[in-house]
């Protein structure tokens, strides 16, 4: 049975670090919505249409990772799943598809995602986003952190 991955947490947390790890270890398909939207679009975080472009960017990689998941392949979404409620929906639609699902959380202090923003905003790459601490803050306040429930595998 395939396993759909889901990278919980907050830029700047690790996830997808870990997730390149894991996509080793798992021999699955990482999907990270980051890596896509920065070789289309570049550094747009600040662009007003850079959410709409992200959300059809994660839109086409469910597209591809829902197959994946259907052939039998471990898939790995690196969208950072700042809600509860996205959370179940992607676990139902596993589910639906005959794959079980796992969340995996990093969870990172408020102190050390701004530290490590600072670090990332200073060396640019072409696979991270230049995030302005300003819209960082308000982030710490809307992520949902997974309940112990969540962090449960599930058949």
């Amino acid at each position: 049975m395939a396993t759909l991955h889901l990278m919980v947490g907050l830029p700047c947390s690790g996830k997808t670090t870990y997730a390149r790890t894991l996509e080793q270890e798992l021999s699955a398909l990482r999907l990270t919505p980051d890596e896509w939207h920065l070789h289309l679009f570049g550094q747009d975080a600040e662009h007003p249409e850079h959410d709409a472009r992200h959300n059809r960017i994660e839109a086409m990689l469910w597209n591809i990772a829902s197959r994946a998941l259907e052939l039998g392949t471990n898939v790995i979404l690196d969208f950072g799943f700042w809600a509860r409620e996205e959370r179940e929906d992607y676990r139902s639609r596993a589910k639906q598809l005959g794959a079980s699902s796992e969340v995996h959380f990093l969870d990172v202090s408020a102190d050390e995602l701004m530290r490590r923003l600072a670090l990332r905003n200073s060396q640019l790459s072409e696979t991270s986003f230049y995030i302005p601490e300003a819209m960082m803050k308000p982030w710490l306040t809307f992520f949902q952190p997974p309940t112990p429930d969540e962090l449960e595998r599930r058949e």
